[in-house]
């Protein structure tokens, strides 16, 4: 009796050892670049939906691995920022944008409304705009960096272009042609975010909104550009 307790007791513990060897559940190791991609991935939605402030561990447990292996991939905090910031905020803007917008085979109102319906889908999407407007409350550079990166170059662009079409002289000052750049630009980003954020303004299809917003531009652009010339007299 005495060896068949021992036995069993050997075999019991033969077993425990054994599933205490198994990998856990959601701790399969992984290739340094997927396991990066993961943790990124992860971080992304994380902080789209809890703010760029929310606790590293909790992020930690969110990806299923402890805080010190999240920080070997990304050694402070702002590392994992500024990495969300160049492929979640920054990356998905196509450059080819820029080039489309100034083929002058087709009227500009025509490209403007092709980019923003593009730039609505791509960009301006749930999970953007509330890391966009995260960043924008908080202290990280984010925001600022893409406005004064992308957003104004688009807007002198696309208000060039309007110009160049409609034989209107535009004034030299920059921050002018930025904020007629801005009455478009803020009225479709402002129409994505009641779209997404507000859970509002989802009943006329997008591309009737946009149409909308961009012929308003155009056909204003020239009283517009007059009226900054006669506040200047």
């Amino acid at each position: 009796m005495k060896a068949k307790s021992e036995a069993l007791r050997d075999a019991a513990t033969g077993r425990k050892s054994a599933e205490s060897a198994r990998p856990k559940a959601g701790r399969k190791r992984l290739p340094h670049a997927e396991r990066k991609a993961q943790i990124l991935k992860t971080a992304t939605e994380f902080f789209a939906d809890n703010g760029l402030t929310a606790q590293t561990r909790r992020l930690a447990d969110e990806c299923g691995i402890s805080q010190r292996l999240l920080y070997r991939f990304f050694p402070t905090k702002e590392d994992l920022l500024d990495e969300v910031y160049r492929q979640e905020i920054l990356g998905v803007f196509k450059p080819t944008w820029f080039a489309e917008l100034q083929d002058r085979s087709r009227p500009a109102e025509k490209r403007i409304i092709l980019f923003y319906e593009d730039y609505l889908k791509v960009t301006l999407t749930r999970k953007w705009l509330r890391l966009f407007m995260y960043a924008s409350l908080s202290e990280a550079r984010m925001a600022p960096d893409y406005i004064s990166a992308i957003v104004t170059h688009l807007m002198e662009v696309i208000v060039r272009e309007v110009a160049e079409e409609k034989a209107v002289t535009l004034p030299d000052d920059r921050t002018a042609l930025h904020e007629m750049g801005w009455t478009l630009h803020g009225a479709i980003s402002h129409y994505a975010i009641r779209r997404h954020l507000y859970k509002a303004s989802n009943i006329l299809p997008e591309q009737k909104v946009i149409a909308m917003h961009v012929r308003t531009f155009m056909v204003g652009f020239e009283s517009m550009v007059q009226d900054y010339a006669d506040h200047l007299d």
